[in-house]
């Protein structure tokens, strides 16, 4: 199943693939995930959101509660409980989790901002390496 990636916010502050992929990689382990692992999180978490705001917490395994834990932890989900009486008079909750849009586009905006340096031209880079060996000889 191929998931349609872009690069630009969606309508409607839409979540994408791409984004979550930096979001997830540059809050939880900037120096060692691997763009693959952090788009298989990405993708993974997408599924079960599909098209909704948010989840049920009552749809996910241990292992993916767990994965949920680990994105809450760095800001990017976050849980939402309601209450409700039942017929018999006992409170029932509900548990949901929700993406944090917010903190998502925070992360992803420090993400291009990076990116964008990276990629921007060194004054250096057009120097020779022999360059510097000539000026001390010089001296």
């Amino acid at each position: 199943m191929a998931i349609l990636t872009k690069t630009e916010p969606g309508p409607g502050g839409a979540l994408t693939v791409e984004d979550l992929t930096r979001a997830i990689k540059n809050s939880i382990d900037r120096a060692g995930m691997k763009d693959d692992e952090a788009r298989s999180i990405a993708q993974h978490v997408l599924n079960f959101f599909g098209y909704s705001e948010r989840i049920i917490d009552n749809v996910l395994e241990p292992e993916d509660r767990d994965a949920f834990y680990l994105l809450e932890d760095s800001g990017i989900l976050t849980t939402e409980r309601e209450e409700t009486t039942l017929y018999d008079g006992r409170e029932w909750r509900i548990h949901y989790w929700m993406f944090r849009k917010d903190r998502i586009a925070e992360l992803v905006q420090v993400a291009r901002a990076r990116e964008e340096r990276e990629r921007a031209p060194n004054v250096y880079d057009d120097v020779p390496e022999d360059f510097w060996n000539q000026r001390k000889k010089d001296e």
